[in-house]
C-alpha cells in the first residue's frame, strides 16, 4: 500500500514537534542548556547552544510557505552565530533544495552529513498490521505513560539514545503533561525500559522518541510502542503517522527502520543533514 503524503505535510509535522519539544521544555532547562528558538522563512530555527551532544541546535521546516534561498539561509546562520551556537544542521526535504544549493554551502561552510530517512504509513494500514500480527512481545507490557512516571520516561529516553541525562530528562518528561502529546511506556518485569510518544498536530501524528533500553531489546519492544501509537492516533482521528530514523548506509543495519517497514511505514524519501559550524573546515 503506497502512502501518499506531500513533503511539505511531512516537513511540518517534524518541524512543529520538536520545536514545541525544546520551547516547552521548563525555564530551568532552557537557561541550563541555553535553549532558544525563532522562526524564519516559515521554518523553525532552534538552538541549544550548550548541548553536549551537538544533537539539538536544528533548522528545519523549510521550503513550505516560502522558497529556500541564499538570505534565508543566511538569515539562519547569523541566528546561530548570534546565539553562539557551536554547531547545527539544515533539514531540508530535497524538494526543496533550490538549484544553486551547493553554491549557498560553500558560502556559509556547510556541509553534508548523515542521512535520515522520512517515513508515512497511514495509520489504518498500520493498525491493520499490528493486529494481524501473530508474533507478541516478549514479556514486554506497553500502556499510556502516568503522569507520575514523567522523570522516570524521559530518563529512560535519554539512556535509551545514549545521551546525558541532566536536564535533558527533564526536557523529556516535559511533553508529558502538555497538550497534543501522547506519551507510551514499555515495562518488563516491573522495569520502566522504553518510551514513545506521538504529537498530534490536525489529522496528523508525529512519531517521536521511540527507544528501548539495551537489555530489554530483542523481545519486540519497540514494536509494540509503534502499534500502541498508530492505535492511539486513530482513535485521536490522525490518517497519516511520520517517523525519522537513519537511512541504512552499505554494510549497516536500523533495526528501527526495518520494525517501521514491517508495520506498514514506506520511507518517502531520504533527507541529509547538513551541518553548519560558525567557523568552516571544523566539525
Amino acid at each position: 500500500m503506497t502512502t501518499v503524503v506531500q513533503p511539505s505535510v511531512a516537513e511540518q509535522s517534524e518541524a512543529e514537534a520538536l520545536y514545541r519539544f525544546q520551547t516547552e521544555a521548563p525555564d530551568t532547562v532552557r537557561a541550563a542548556l541555553a535553549i532558544t528558538a525563532t522562526r524564519i522563512g516559515g521554518g523553525v530555527v532552534l538552538s541549544m547552544r550548550d548541548d553536549t551532544t551537538r544533537f539539538w541546535s536544528k533548522a528545519l521546516g523549510f521550503g513550505i510557505s516560502a522558497p529556500v534561498t541564499a538570505r534565508l539561509v543566511a538569515d539562519v546562520c547569523d541566528f546561530y552565530r548570534a546565539a553562539g551556537t557551536p554547531q547545527a544542521a539544515f533539514q531540508i526535504a530535497p524538494a526543496f533544495l533550490p538549484e544553486d544549493w551547493a553554491e549557498i554551502c560553500a558560502r556559509e561552510g556547510i556541509v553534508r552529513g548523515s542521512t535520515w530517512a522520512k517515513l508515512v504509513c497511514a495509520t489504518d494500514e498500520a493498525v491493520a498490521r499490528a493486529d494481524a500480527s501473530d508474533v507478541p512481545p516478549d514479556g514486554i507490557r506497553v500502556a499510556p505513560l502516568e503522569s507520575r512516571h514523567a522523570l522516570e520516561w524521559g530518563t529512560v529516553m535519554m539512556r535509551a539514545f545514549g545521551t546525558p541525562v541532566e536536564h535533558y530528562a527533564e526536557m523529556g518528561a516535559a511533553t508529558v503533561h502538555r497538550p497534543g502529546w501522547h506519551a507510551f511506556a514499555a515495562w518488563l518485569d516491573g522495569e520502566l525500559v522504553g518510551t514513545g510518544t506521538l504529537c498530534v498536530r490536525g489529522d496528523t501524528a508525529q512519531l517521536f522518541a521511540g527507544a528501548v533500553l539495551p537489555h530489554a531489546r530483542g523481545r519486540g519492544g519497540q514494536t509494540a510502542l509503534l502499534a500502541a501509537r498508530a492505535r492511539a492516533a486513530r482513535e485521536l482521528g490522525c490518517r497519516v503517522l511520520i517517523a525519522e530514523t537513519g537511512a541504512e548506509q552499505p554494510g549497516t543495519h536500523n533495526s528501527s527502520l526495518h520494525n517501521m517497514l514491517r508495520l506498514g511505514f514506506e520511507v518517502a524519501y531520504e533527507r541529509p543533514n547538513w551541518t553548519w559550524n560558525p567557523e568552516p573546515g571544523v566539525s
